[in-house]
């Protein structure tokens, strides 16, 4: 796992190359090198992991016409080093890397079809004086881009493109409505004008001046209903087992996060099964008043104790402000998912032991795994009812009911589900998703109208991937919201998360389920077999029971996100007051103060749960006073 930098420009730029670069080097701290050619140049921050003495980077071909870069693990290099050997390519290294620029030399672009694996990386041609930028096929690692005054940038994380100070910082109008709407920014977008990243499966390249974007792969949801339950259930656990063992490639200590849930779970039982040694595993509790029914070290040590893991638990206090900083400085842009805070002390807890952790990310993409699924489900059912019903008794009682004590979101849910249940599939799916219900949506922003013009974008966003998915047979809709969140949430949220909060403490996080075989077989599982009536994760469930404890299986999901509700009202309370201040919010303008306050009113409450609204502000603030230095005439 590394981090990797390239300016293409018609001068010299080395000490630009040699600024930006080192802006990475916590992705790679045991290595950095750089390749300087005729309007061009690289730079690599290495965190070595394969082939330790030989992979340093850049690389070249044979007669060194090519060179490359690359960020992420490709799994079958061994595969492709025997065919490119068969066909004379002569390999000076045991490393994925080369693997991949003798696949370039081979095949060309089209190389990128026959790579297994996490990747970001680009190939400079000497010969054609071109450069070729891809990214794997679900975006588990970064890849950002930027032009400016003739100068084409590529880098793993913005901070190596923003280190030129010629940048401009111009905030995206468009990104920020998505921002304060998801809690994160989706698609090709950041939160600067100038910079945007390239899409999971695409590939682009540079050349005379001009820049291609295309793509190369997309997931087909085809479900197979000639097959049983039993054949899937069975293909399932043999094309697990092959991505577990050849996530397990590794020159260095590895080890997995253990949550408690039945992803994480699953992974640290195949990872048993495959190996000889005990598996290092990593869990996270939650200490203070707040963090009980998300604490699932419990159900952890069940899963520890089966497989005799060497076993490590880390207790988070309610401190995340401690953590902000860093936290901001790691997106470079707002990112206002709280599961940052947990997934920053397991990477630092996993760091100290191990080098490389599997995660069971993914798992909820394949098999259905989230609350609102069941939410989707069931308003099937729930329109059956009269509308005067749902909307004047129902709708009304909902909405006057507290939130619960304990922080639990079964009323919040509750809310979202009715606000949404008269909209159609789509509109219904992105109530469930958005930060800004109804009743705050038209009043967050103040009456600047380049951004309340823009309000409509993320829901947009949302309906184009949602209607991407055609339906056939009413049990397929399902699909639809499993291929919008594959292509929204999973890489610019949850992958995001996980590259920036592992890379920061160097640490390489692999993610089995994503294998792209296995996750184009289970787009070939009927919906209502991911989904029984009610149940979440049935077929996964069914297939993984002689392997993990009953309990494990059967509790209730809690994902893998703190506390923060509860900690807004207790530990938090006065941060929150202070940082969203009339006199805070007053040095760029950008929202309506009565709106906040009443947002912060009604979580204090215990009227409406708004921690997600609440961090969204509170990372908003940040990130504004470290990167816009409090210049509110940045919004252009």
């Amino acid at each position: 796992m590394c981090g990797i930098f390239g300016i293409v420009s018609p001068g010299r730029n080395e000490a630009q190359l040699d600024l930006s670069t080192a802006t990475l080097a916590h992705r790679g701290p045991d290595d950095v090198g750089y390749f300087i050619g005729e309007g061009v140049g690289m730079g690599h921050c290495r965190l070595s992991i394969i082939d330790l003495e030989g992979g340093r980077q850049p690389m070249f071909n044979e007669d060194e016409s090519l060179c490359i870069v690359f960020n992420g693990e490709i799994y079958n290099f061994p595969e492709l080093h025997d065919a490119l050997a068969a066909k004379n390519h002569r390999f000076k290294t045991r490393s994925d890397t080369e693997a991949i620029i003798h696949a370039y030399e081979e095949w060309g672009e089209d190389c990128v079809v026959r790579l297994r694996g996490m990747f970001a990386f680009a190939i400079w041609d000497r010969k054609s004086q071109k450069l070729f930028v891809a990214r794997d096929r679900f975006g588990i690692k970064p890849l950002f881009y930027a032009e400016h005054g003739g100068t084409f940038y590529f880098a793993s994380e913005m901070k190596a493109i923003l280190a030129d100070p010629t940048v401009r910082r111009d905030m995206d109008e468009v990104s920020l409505a998505c921002y304060f709407s998801l809690s994160y920014i989706p698609d090709s977008m950041t939160i600067y004008k100038g910079i945007r990243k390239l899409l999971p499966g695409h590939t682009l390249t540079r050349q005379n001046g001009y820049t291609r974007i295309k793509k190369y792969w997309d997931i087909a949801y085809e479900p197979d209903r000639t097959r049983s339950e039993d054949y899937f259930i069975d293909r399932f656990l043999e094309l697990f087992q092959e991505s577990i063992r050849i996530h397990l490639i590794s020159d260095v200590p590895l080890g997995a996060f253990l949550s408690g849930g039945i992803d994480s779970s699953v992974v640290v039982a195949m990872m048993s099964m495959v190996t000889d040694n005990p598996v290092n595993t990593f869990c996270m509790g939650f200490g203070g008043d707040a963090g009980g029914y998300l604490d699932e070290r419990g159900y952890a040590r069940q899963v520890a104790q089966r497989y005799k893991t060497n076993h490590k638990e880390y207790e988070i206090q309610p401190e995340p402000e401690e953590i902000l900083d860093k936290i901001v400085c790691s997106f470079d842009e707002p990112f206002a998912d709280d599961s940052t805070i947990p997934s920053y002390y397991v990477c630092k807890l996993a760091k100290e032991n191990v080098t490389v952790a599997e995660s069971g990310l993914g798992g909820d993409e394949a098999f259905a795994g989230y609350e609102r699924y069941l939410g989707f489900r069931a308003r099937a059912h729930y329109g059956r009812l009269p509308r005067v019903m749902r909307e004047r008794l129902i709708r009304r009682f909902v909405e006057g009911l507290s939130e619960r004590s304990d922080g639990h979101y079964t009323i919040n849910h509750m809310k979202r589900f009715v606000r949404s249940s008269s909209q159609d599939d789509g509109n219904a799916y992105y109530g469930y998703l958005t930060r800004l219900n109804p009743g705050i949506r038209g009043e967050f922003f103040s009456g600047d109208t380049r951004i309340t013009k823009c309000l409509d974008a993320p829901r947009q966003i949302i309906l184009d991937y949602f209607r991407t998915v055609a339906v056939e047979d009413e049990r397929d809709v399902l699909n639809r919201i499993f291929y919008c969140d594959i292509k929204t949430y999973l890489p610019e949220d949850i992958l995001a998360v996980t590259d920036r909060m592992s890379m920061y403490h160097a640490l390489e996080v692999r993610v089995p389920f994503l294998d792209h075989p296995l996750m184009e077989f289970c787009a070939t599982i009927p919906p209502e077999m991911k989904m029984k009536w009610f149940r979440k994760k049935y077929l996964l469930k069914k297939a993984v029971r002689a392997i993990l404890p009953g309990e494990v299986i059967d509790h209730r999901k809690q994902g893998f996100v703190g506390p923060m509700a509860q900690w807004l009202k207790k530990d938090l309370k006065g941060y929150a007051l202070e940082a969203l201040s009339t006199n805070k919010l007053k040095r760029h303008g950008l929202f309506n103060h009565d709106t906040i306050a009443n947002v912060l009113d009604d979580h204090f409450s215990g009227r409406e749960i708004h921690d997600t609204l609440i961090w969204s502000l509170l990372v908003f603030q940040r990130w504004y006073d470290l990167y816009m230095n409090g210049n509110s005439s940045s919004v252009k």
